[in-house]
């Protein structure tokens, strides 16, 4: 039976994340060939929905207030319980990032139904939709069926892929008047911790730094090498702990869960809390000087050997390479 999913798109710096679009492939499935209805929410957030449609949304609801200029659980849950109410949908898809997992169980306790969150992967059984996540830190895996009232997952970032760009789409654009009012929180500055590149949580390729980084300038061997490959740069709680970097860069249990194609550990014993947050990576590189390292264990290929020899003659190959295409 078909079904109208609606899924949340995500801005930022007045951009819209790619995970934004991965929730409309995953909406796809849930559907069934029924309407994809995207929601953006914001102060000036029009100009952006017609790249939703081009990924795959069939109509756009804007929903724009003063109050929206920048995320609030309050602000945001007031807007998107308004959007729901109107629409009725049977289905919601949230990525799971920052503000998905923030976001996501708020408005499922005020719709009062279930959430399946941190979601990787989801297929069709049957009548059912089935949903995969990880549990246990990524050791295990299980697989649920929602059976009753409306369904509502989170999906982690750069797991289901997004559907191909198309600008011939078109669709809908609508907006819905909402009142924001008694926020218990209210945003008087905002100060950014700015870092030129690729967002942590949705890049294609990290390059990560433990305890045998050792300093903070040991970190710009791998910033170079991210560059090189377009990247991002990310720590393990012990070098955030240290003060190598900040603790927006941590990976793990605590930390950011990530799932690039290419996750390369430099200096990384490999603590559990870390892999928790870094094991469902395509394929991880791991470079260490003791070759009884636990990273070694999860690692699909591994280098012994010091990351300051072995970080600069990779960037040193990779570069050769890019001058020789």
């Amino acid at each position: 039976m078909s079904k109208k999913v609606l899924v949340l798109g995500e801005i930022n710096e007045g951009s819209l994340r790619n995970a934004s679009f991965e929730t409309i492939a995953a909406a796809k499935t849930i559907a069934e060939n029924g309407e994809i209805v995207a929601i953006l929410a914001g102060k000036a957030v029009r100009s952006l929905a017609q790249e939703m449609i081009h990924y795959g949304a069939d109509r756009v609801v804007t929903v724009e207030h003063e109050n929206l200029s920048h995320y609030t659980s309050d602000g945001y849950t007031q807007a998107i319980t308004d959007v729901i109410e109107a629409e009725q949908p049977e289905g919601l898809v949230f990525a799971h990032t920052a503000l998905g997992k923030e976001l996501a169980p708020r408005l499922a306790s005020k719709l009062e139904t279930g959430l399946i969150s941190d979601v990787t992967s989801i297929e069709k059984q049957g009548d059912d939709v089935q949903f995969t996540r990880p549990i246990y830190s990524g050791k295990a895996f299980e697989k649920k069926v929602i059976t009753d009232g409306v369904i509502f997952a989170t999906i982690r970032p750069n797991n289901i892929a997004p559907l191909e760009k198309d600008e011939t789409r078109t669709g809908e654009v609508t907006s819905l008047d909402v009142e924001i009012k008694d926020l218990r929180t209210k945003i008087k500055e905002l100060i950014r911790n700015t870092t030129d590149g690729v967002d942590l949580s949705e890049a294609k390729v990290i390059i990560a730094g433990g305890r045998g980084v050792k300093s903070e300038e040991g970190f710009e061997p791998l910033h170079e090498l991210a560059d090189v490959l377009g990247g991002a740069v990310g720590a393990s709680r012990g070098a955030c702990d240290a003060g190598y970097c900040d603790y927006a860069l941590q990976i793990g249990q605590t930390g950011k869960v990530v799932t690039p194609d290419l996750y390369i550990a430099c200096g990384i014993s490999g603590a559990i809390q870390h892999l928790a947050g870094m094991s469902n990576s395509k394929t991880i590189v791991a470079i260490n000087k003791d070759p009884e390292a636990n990273i070694f264990n999860v690692a699909d290929y591994g280098i012994v050997g010091d990351l300051f020899d072995v970080i600069p003659l990779l960037t040193q190959e990779l570069k050769a390479l890019k001058v020789g295409v």
